[in-house]
């Protein structure tokens, strides 16, 4: 077994960056082999070229599941688990060492052009979620990179904007996902961002990649950086960056041996990295070969059930929805034969097969199914065609008027969203809207099938029956809409983030993308559904809403601490007569908190089968330390005591019971100082019966006339906030600055 000691000077370094786009170097003379990483995280994107970054085309054939967007709002960690053992094989298959991916970034604003490849708005779900993939993947021997690393929240100036962060949001909502996923799941290398935070670049910050990561996380395996994210090697080097991606021709690994030569860089730094590495060859090479060929049909249809649990039912006003196989529909909307499945940039799959809509739902409804597509959308074969606006609209509508049902199938163009730039607006193409418009006023009776890898507003909400957010499907996402709108699969997949009225109302708004080189996280704690509870908002859907196509009802929820975690227990039963799957999640708040907090937060979630009419009893578990906040006075997670109150609900704003629970709360102590209030120093367990004591006895301070100068409470309001060193030489008030000092130091003393 190789050591970082057996190698040469040279040779570790050389091992500290890759030999090419997508290897790492080998060491022949000790046997080191070189091993691949490639692109994901929704599916395998290797190229069978050469190493170059814009070889998508030549990229082998691999299942395209749904992306983080889509099967997100599944909210179910077995089948994300289960998805992620599949895209395992397929990179075992074609002997690829590590998997880029998971995703898990904050959806901090609706904006962002890689929200498509990001879980959620919320760190719970994003670090659950994200667990899930990595035990997924790493459970075929094949390693996982946790993606961006961190706060990298938007693509403009990605590569070089600082992300400006208070502790507490920084702690709080963009870190505890990574925290959760290193700590449950054990990704075999981190990827750090491009960006700066709070003006230190990422890829050479050791507060992040060592103290955080490593020192209080206890991460053990590799630093990679992103393709292109090293400003100084060096730096990074000593500040925990081990792998620098991609090749720099030998360049960096020149730097880092003059730096050690020259004593600028301890050896000895350079030996962690170099074992590192190696200890990564060694975890790919305990794989055992796997032999094709890929079992297409198996990952076809396991992305298909993936896809109908991925697809959100917004609204179903009337019942029309599911239809009936006799119906006749009109199926509207170019998206319905030419599907935009998966975003563009480095995660865009070259999929062993795609399913358009129009073609599975025609295998259901047959001749009852008739097509106009509406509109065209560029680059696809309706552009090509040359037909005008006016012609498809006046097909679209005629076709919507000879049908019960009008499907129309709208969504955001891939050249609308990528990676490498951000969105300008959230609103549907114009063109599309005029055709809804046209299609709902001959035919009132329309439903309306949204492709779109980010939030779009939704100005029709309140003027169509039934909308159906599919997001962005995979491969199979033709086939598993066909599913859901003829019933064949009951939707239950629920939003993972807030659809607003307008993008004004995000929290972000202002403050995104930046200016001059930095992004004012302004909004603080309050992201996503935590900013428009707070506001009191009105939002067109809400963080966790989804319909079924049955009905559920929760009976009362208990709540008792075991072990230091809160467990909530109910049960929930399946009111209607069809077989569904709810997504029941616990909210917490607490009144009266120290700090400032939002009205509530989602600290657990389950997915759960009820057949109809029948109940099914549900165990949430809320980790004692995802209740606890950042104390910026002691700079770690505190767990506040008192009375939790815990609501379950269907989404953030359908709250279906609700219990409180007494939880012990961590002890902080401050030391005392001459700045310490008067009520800092009575919350003292030594020093707090002396003060109050000494207070008891004086009188309340009048005013010339001799009266009162407080009311009521007033003066222990007052005095509360009051620094005790500024009380001397107070009238009234016979207590000298010695005597406070002593009063200070003897209770620092107790501890």
């Amino acid at each position: 077994m190789t050591e970082a000691s057996d190698l040469t000077l040279e040779e570790k370094a050389s091992l500290t960056s890759g030999a090419d786009f997508w290897t790492t170097k080998a060491i022949e003379r000790l046997g080191v082999p070189s091993i691949m990483v490639t692109d994901g995280p929704h599916g395998l994107r290797k190229q069978a070229g050469a190493s170059d970054h814009l070889g998508i085309a030549d990229s082998v054939p691999a299942t395209c599941f749904p992306p983080a967007v889509g099967i997100g709002s599944s909210f179910d960690p077995e089948l994300i688990e289960r998805v992620g053992a599949a895209i395992g094989v397929e990179a075992a298959i074609e002997d690829v060492a590590v998997v880029l991916g998971p995703g898990i970034n904050i959806k901090r604003s609706p904006l962002c052009g890689r929200n498509f490849e990001y879980f959620s708005e919320d760190p719970i779900v994003s670090g659950m979620l994200g667990a899930a993939s990595v035990r997924g993947i790493q459970s075929q021997g094949v390693g996982t990179s946790l993606k961006h690393f961190a706060a990298n929240n938007q693509e403009h100036d990605r590569m070089r904007s600082s992300s400006d962060v208070d502790p507490r949001p920084l702690r709080e909502i963009y870190l505890r996902g990574f925290e959760r996923v290193v700590k449950d799941a054990a990704p075999w290398t981190v990827m750090c961002s491009y960006n700066k935070l709070n003006g230190v670049w990422t890829s050479e910050d050791p507060w992040l990649l060592t103290s955080v990561l490593r020192d209080e996380w206890g991460f053990d395996g590799m630093v990679v950086s992103d393709w292109g994210a090293v400003n100084d090697r060096i730096a990074g080097i000593a500040a925990g960056l081990d792998l620098e991606m991609p090749a720099s021709g030998g360049r960096t690994d020149a730097q880092l041996v003059a730096a050690v030569q020259n004593g600028e860089l301890d050896e000895k730094v350079l030996d962690v990295a170099a074992s590192r590495a190696l200890q990564l060859v060694r975890r790919a090479g305990e794989r055992l070969a796997v032999d094709g060929p890929l079992d297409i049909v198996a990952h076809h249809a396991l992305a298909r059930e993936a896809a109908g649990r991925s697809i959100v039912l917004l609204k179903n006003e009337g019942g029309v929805l599911p239809l009936v196989p006799s119906q006749k529909v009109a199926v509207i909307g170019a998206f319905a034969t030419e599907p935009r499945f998966q975003g563009a940039g480095s995660s865009l799959i070259n999929p062993t097969r795609v399913d358009a809509a129009l073609d599975a739902l025609r295998e259901v409804g047959g001749d009852a199914v008739s097509y106009a597509p509406g509109f065209a959308v560029k680059g696809g074969a309706i552009a090509a065609s040359g037909r005008s606006a006016d012609d498809l609209c006046d097909e679209a509508v005629a076709a919507a008027s000879a049908a019960e049902v009008a499907v129309v199938f709208l969504g955001l163009p891939a050249s609308q969203e990528s990676e490498g730039f951000d969105r300008e607006h959230i609103d549907l193409p114009a063109e599309q809207l005029a055709v809804l418009d046209a299609v709902v006023a001959a035919n009132p009776n329309t439903v309306v099938v949204l492709s779109n890898g980010g939030v779009v507003a939704l100005p029709f909400a309140d003027r169509v029956p039934a909308i159906v957010e599919t997001w962005l499907l995979g491969q199979a996402g033709g086939g598993a809409v066909a599913d859901v709108l003829y019933g064949a699969v009951n939707p239950s997949g629920k939003l993972t983030e807030t659809v607003p009225v307008r993008l004004e109302d995000n929290p972000s708004y202002g403050n995104f993308p930046g200016e001059f080189g930095h992004v004012r996280y302004g909004e603080g704690l309050l992201v996503g559904y935590r900013w428009y509870d707070a506001k009191d908002l009105q939002v067109t859907y809400p963080f966790g809403h989804g319909l079924s196509y049955t009905t559920f009802a929760y009976g009362d929820a208990t709540a008792s601490v075991r072990d230091g975690d809160i467990v909530v227990t109910l049960g929930v039963t399946n009111t209607g007569d069809r077989d569904g799957r709810e997504i029941v999640q616990a909210y917490t708040s607490l009144p009266g908190s120290l700090v400032q907090r939002a009205p509530r937060e989602l600290k657990a979630f389950a997915s759960v089968a009820v057949a109809a009419g029948e109940t099914v009893p549900v165990e949430l578990v809320i980790r004692r330390e995802d209740l606890a906040y950042w104390d910026v006075r002691v700079d770690r997670f505190v767990v506040e005591g008192g009375e939790y109150v815990i609501e379950v609900g269907a989404s953030s704003r359908d709250i279906r019971s609700s219990a409180t629970v007494g939880l012990e709360g961590d002890a902080v102590r401050l030391p005392l100082d001459m700045n310490s209030s008067i009520g800092e120093v009575m919350a003292h367990p030594f020093a707090g019966p002396i003060v109050q004591q000494a207070l008891a006895g004086l009188a309340e301070p009048q005013d010339a006339a001799g009266a009162s100068m407080m009311e009521g409470d007033g003066m222990e309001k007052m005095m509360a906030s009051f620094p005790i060193g500024r009380i001397v030489g107070f009238p009234g008030i016979p207590v000298t600055r010695e005597q406070i000092e002593q009063l200070i130091a003897g209770a620092n003393a107790q501890g």
